[in-house]
């Protein structure tokens, strides 16, 4: 962090008026990403809706869209917006109706890499999401075909687009074929 960088709180990040970024707040500073792409949007919605719809029949919480943000860390704020966020229905209860950004991190964030996308800074989300309470990660990668699964940093499954991926403890009962989320017709 630069000593002349101005920080910002994520009342600011929110009252920010839209310019087609999205923007995360990491320690105060002001992180600007580009739109979602084609692909992107794609797989992310792939995976979201089937998602959502198991969640909505089971009656095990919410599930967010890229746009919601999360602050993690407060003085200086942190506020991360994953592409796919679920949060378990006790604590959707216990929280209620909030103005502004949800007060912790979900039950599980889902980040679909792009391709501007630096290794680290996909590898730091990822840290920063377990170290404030996310007990389920999913990366997934367009370019590979793969989808990386933290439980912890030493808790790691790497999924190809043979295999299936499952909520674990944290959606109980939810599948889903790696393929299907990249449009692979599997045989």
């Amino acid at each position: 962090m630069s000593a002349t960088t101005q920080l910002m709180t994520a009342e600011e990040l929110l009252e920010m008026p839209r310019d087609g970024f999205r923007y995360e707040l990491v320690e105060g500073e002001l992180k600007r990403m580009s739109p979602a792409g084609h692909n992107h949007g794609r797989i992310a919605m792939r995976l979201t809706v089937p998602l959502a719809q198991y969640v909505e029949a089971h009656g095990l919480g919410e599930v967010y869209a890229a746009e919601t943000g999360f602050k993690l860390k407060s003085n200086p704020d942190t506020v991360r917006a994953p592409d796919i966020a679920f949060v378990r229905q006790e604590r959707v209860e216990a929280v209620g109706e909030t103005k502004g950004y949800w007060p912790g991190a979900p039950d599980l964030a889902v980040e679909v890499i792009s391709p501007d996308d630096r290794v680290a800074e996909v590898e730091e989300k990822v840290a920063e999401w377990l170290e404030f309470g996310t007990p389920l990660v999913w990366v997934i990668s367009p370019k590979l075909h793969t989808v990386t699964v933290y439980r912890s940093l030493t808790d790691i499954t790497m999924l190809t687009e043979k295999d299936e991926l499952d909520g674990g403890t944290i959606i109980p009962g939810f599948q889903y074929l790696v393929a299907k989320m990249f449009g692979i017709k599997r045989q």
